[in-house]
């Protein structure tokens, strides 16, 4: 293969090298490094494929946001896939070189210098030792900028990749974006391939994003109407645009139901289900497409995912740029994925056409349905994308065997495990699978599902191990009005939550003091359904007892910032929120991490995730000074959750169901009394 190098003779920068020589530099340290002398804009340490397989966890993938283009730089200098190279926003760093290297730069990136003299994005130049790149400003097209360095980023991998999850705190550099005076370690030049000019793909300010319809929509959740126009409306892209999420602005969604029921007041609200990376769920009556260091789990519909040929975009969508959603067939969005993937096996051939062409939405998500039969519930297999498949089982409510029987599903997908399954995750009602297309196609899958689904036990007889686990909480946390705060202040002053959520709760509960609301979550036992609901294994749990399950709904729009394990409500379900970020659940204190790194930095063989599935939560209050001791000794490794050994079986609920029938009817209806009576009244201010 030809290197095409650029051979313009500038200062720092050498005219080219002969193909399939590794140019290493006698005498050279053994350790090179980049000294970072301006850090630009959140600039991070990614790599191409980021930690897949962490999703169930609420693990992000995180890496570079537009993988295409970092695929195309980092080939250009020669890397394998998993070396990592470095992303920027706005305004790229300064980097000052220890030693020579071959650079490529890509994405946004158009007014780079080397020792003051411009230089091209898209070509691969040798710069030398003691020379310094500035990558300057990206204020577009394009919202993001990439350099790829020969040897890669050498820092150190956290849960088996080098990409940096700033809201999570791990990888990259310490966790966090470069600081000025940061020193970068350069990989070893060995075993690299020729380098080679790449062809990058081209930037615009009005974009054309092909989906696949589902797998939510009409008549469902959607009117007809609804899904035209979520189709037929050129979005803009908000301010409020990040790794975790494009933000959308334009119209309300054409509603097909007035509310979620048991998940919330509002229509957009489903039982917690995961989501696609590319999905384009509803928050409330926002579309926000989910990133790379997206929640892996939570409440809102999913009309449409971005197909995978297409979710490099999302990284350099700006805001104030326009967005259509140009609904395609499956066999188009296979089609492009493959085409992608010939051409980077090869650079030398041109780059697959953009071409899109738009087919009529339609119903074709769905791969499977079954009735209900025996033991199993009714289910439907749905196509989620072009590389997931969801399951979802029983009605849109919550029935504790329906979550044991996709427990049972899951694990049975996991000890007959086909190759090319990527994550499974589940859900309350539903189960996420996804899948490399490379080696296993959505159809196969789900054929394959649905034979495991025929052969499952009852899930009314099932014991499943757990544990009862005990934790701390301080209701009324300081923290957790802060949150409130913030959002009255700068969101939505007039919000029926605001400015106390705890009071809204008792409202909508039909509750006669505010300090019920304490008493109700101090006297349930919290049954985990769900592991990294916002994010690092943070729980999903709902009260085992009926006669303990407040009924709220989520924030709309949701919070922008809460505070690291903060407890809320949304629908029938309790969270702890497992870092800082975004969130939609009513505060009403907050407890201990329920995620811990290692202390020494270790991860091999670690488990940073510290509840399970089906674990028990029991809560005992404490203050706030209280809290913040068992917190430090949780964080410091000094201290563990309080556990011991338990089950959970469908008999155990059919016992309490029976024993208290009357009360939990009396119970149920009063709060839904209640709940009808706040939604009658949003609808009249």
């Amino acid at each position: 293969m030809t290197a095409i190098l650029d051979r313009s003779p500038e200062p720092g920068i050498e005219p080219g090298i002969e193909p399939g020589i590794d140019p290493v530099i006698e005498g050279a340290p053994a350790r090179a490094v980049l000294t970072v002398e301006a850090a630009g804009v959140q600039t991070t340490v990614q790599d191409e494929r980021g930690r897949p397989g962490l999703w169930d966890v609420g693990v992000p993938p995180s890496g570079a946001f537009d993988e295409l283009t970092y695929a195309l730089v980092n080939a250009g200098v020669g890397n394998p896939e998993h070396a990592a190279g470095l992303e920027c926003v706005l305004v790229g760093p300064r980097l000052r070189f220890g030693a020579d290297r071959l650079v490529c730069l890509g994405g946004g990136v158009h007014a780079a210098t080397v020792d003051g003299r411009p230089v091209p994005a898209g070509r691969v130049l040798r710069i030398r030792a003691g020379s310094v790149l500035d990558v300057g400003p990206i204020d577009g097209p394009g919202m993001r900028g990439y350099v790829a360095v020969e040897g890669g980023i050498d820092v150190p991998r956290v849960l088996g990749s080098r990409a940096t999850f700033v809201l999570g705190g791990f990888g990259g550099v310490d966790g966090r974006a470069l600081a000025d005076g940061d020193l970068l370690p350069l990989g070893d030049r060995v075993n690299l391939r020729a380098p080679v000019t790449p062809e990058l793909p081209a930037l615009t300010d009005a974009w054309q994003l092909r989906v696949l319809t589902g797998p939510h929509g009409a008549p469902e959740h959607l009117t007809e109407a609804g899904i035209a126009a979520l189709f037929g409306t050129t979005w803009t892209v908000d301010h409020r645009a990040d790794r975790t999420g494009i933000r959308l602005l334009g119209p309300v969604p054409g509603w097909a139901r007035a509310d979620g029921g048991e998940a919330g007041l509002h229509p957009s609200n489903v039982h917690d289900s995961a989501y696609p990376v590319g999905g384009i769920m509803l928050s409330g009556d926002t579309p926000v497409i989910v990133g790379k260091d997206g929640p892996s789990l939570g409440g809102f519909v999913v009309p449409a995912v971005v197909i995978e040929a297409d979710r490099w975009m999302l990284g350099q969508l700006r805001p104030g740029d326009t967005v259509d959603l140009v609904p395609v067939t499956p066999e188009s969005a296979e089609a492009a994925m493959s085409a992608r993937r010939t051409w980077l096996a090869d650079l030398r051939q041109p780059a697959p056409s953009p071409l899109v062409e738009r087919a009529a939405p339609d119903r074709s998500a769905v791969l499977h349905a079954a009735d209900r039969s025996g033991s199993g519930p009714a289910f439907t297999i749905r196509r989620s994308g072009d590389r997931h498949v969801l399951v979802e089982a029983g009605e849109s409510e919550l029935d504790l065997a329906v979550r044991v029987w996709i427990h049972l599903l899951a694990d049975a997908l996991r000890a007959d495990r086909p190759r090319g399954v990527a994550e499974i995750v589940e859900g309350v009602r539903s189960l996420l699978v996804a899948v490399d297309t490379e080696h296993l196609g959505v159809t196969r899958l789900g054929d394959h599902l649905a034979a495991l689904a025929s052969g499952l036990a009852d899930p009314e007889t099932a014991v499943l191990p757990a544990r009862e686990v005990i934790l701390p909480i301080a209701f009324d946390h300081p923290e957790a009005h802060e949150a409130m705060r913030r959002y009255a202040a700068g969101v939505r002053p007039d919000a029926p939550w605001c400015p106390d959520n705890v009071e809204f709760i008792r409202r909508v509960n039909d509750l006669d003091e505010r300090a019920e609301v304490f008493d109700v979550v101090a006297a349930a036992t919290y049954l985990v359904v769900g592991l990294g609901d916002v994010y690092l294994g943070a729980p999903v749990a709902v009260p085992i007892d009926p006669r303990h399950r407040l009924v709220t709904t989520k924030y709309n729009p949701a919070r922008t910032w809460t505070p690291q394990n903060a407890v809320g409500i949304g629908g029938i379900y309790l969270c702890v929120y497992g870092m800082e970020g975004p969130g939609g659940y009513q505060l009403v204190g907050r407890t201990v991490p329920v995620w811990r790194l290692p202390v020494d930095g270790r991860t091999r063989d670690a488990q940073p995730w510290l509840l399970r599935q089906f674990d028990r939560l029991r809560f005992t209050p404490v203050s706030a000074e209280e809290l913040a001791d068992h917190r430090a000794d949780i964080k410091a490794g000094r201290a563990d959750l309080v556990t011991r050994p338990a089950t959970f079986s469908m008999r155990e609920v059919r016992t309490l169901e029976d024993a208290a029938a009357t009360e939990i009817r009396e119970v149920r209806a009063r709060r839904r009394a209640a709940f009808d009576a706040e939604r009658e009244r949003w609808t009249h201010e």
